[in-house]
């Protein structure tokens, strides 16, 4: 791959998700100045059903769900559970990679309610075992994120989204490109080397690079599987890791790395576990 190939690539994968990006800090403003005491509360209340949504909007075939997430996690809008679900349900480049190689419409329909499904029961317990990465006041994160980035904010809510907008996706180019060439070296044929159909040490290895926050890992990961290089459960382990740029934006954003490290570890034992259960129980 050329360098400029690299760049065109990471800026129609940035492009694709400058709107989700904007209408995320649109609403995040929103939130922190025109918002009531009420109306904040009525938010905190429905944390408890945010799982639940975040697993069914995750499964739908975009990427830019996880990225929006990662944000409104950093602006201390959603919980962590929510935030865990749609990394889990997440498709990124799956569903487009089934499609073309013509799989039974029955197994896509099923390993993405399987994902959809697992990313909500994870979420809950998530919530549950994590509660105290959700004392928060809903809001509140908006402030960090503004002194991050110098944005003036109070200048207006409008403005204050573009400039968010702008940084962020600044930063997914830089490190999109940088993927990009380094995965064009690794290149996938080396990936096939490893041994991805022995049980545990398959679910263990492709969880990581389901880490790689590229919608290359998700295109590895398909691939190989439909080449029969890679068993249904490591398969299955990397794609439910695989949250695409919403690792990215959750690192960017987030004002404590230490606590975002700790959300990428949680997420990657619950894709983990979620592959090995589906080699366990022969789900497909």
């Amino acid at each position: 791959m050329q360098i400029w190939e690299a760049i065109l690539d990471g800026a129609k994968d940035t492009a694709r998700l400058v709107p989700f990006l904007f209408l995320t800090y649109l609403v995040m403003e929103y939130i922190e100045h025109r918002t009531s005491d009420k109306t904040r509360a009525a938010i905190r209340r429905a944390d408890r059903l945010g799982p639940l949504a975040g697993g069914l909007l995750g499964a739908f075939p975009q990427c830019g769900f996880s990225a929006a997430a990662a944000s409104l996690y950093a602006g201390r809008v959603i919980t962590v559970g929510t935030l865990i679900a749609v990394f889990l349900s997440t498709s990124d480049e799956m569903l487009p990679i089934f499609l073309s190689s013509k799989v039974d419409i029955r197994l896509i329909i099923q390993i993405i309610a399987m994902k959809a499904v697992y990313g909500i029961i994870a979420g809950f317990v998530v919530d549950y075992l994590f509660r105290s990465l959700n004392v928060r006041k809903i809001g509140a994160g908006i402030h960090g994120i503004c002194e991050a980035e110098h944005c003036d904010c109070e200048k207006g809510i409008l403005s204050s989204a573009v400039k968010h907008t702008l940084s962020i996706a600044l930063y997914i180019l830089i490190i999109s490109v940088a993927l990009n060439l380094l995965l064009e070296l690794i290149g996938t044929e080396n990936l096939e080397n490893l041994v991805f159909n022995q049980p545990v040490i398959g679910e263990v290895l492709a969880g990581l690079i389901g880490l790689i926050p590229n919608c290359a890992a998700s295109v590895a990961l398909t691939t190989m599987y439909l080449d029969g290089a890679m068993s249904a459960g490591a398969m299955m382990s990397g794609l439910l890791v695989g949250a695409g740029v919403g690792i990215l934006v959750l690192f960017r954003s987030n004002r404590s790395r230490r606590e975002s490290a700790k959300i990428i570890a949680i997420l990657y034992a619950a894709g983990v576990i979620g592959g090995l259960l589906t080699s366990l129980l022969g789900l497909f």
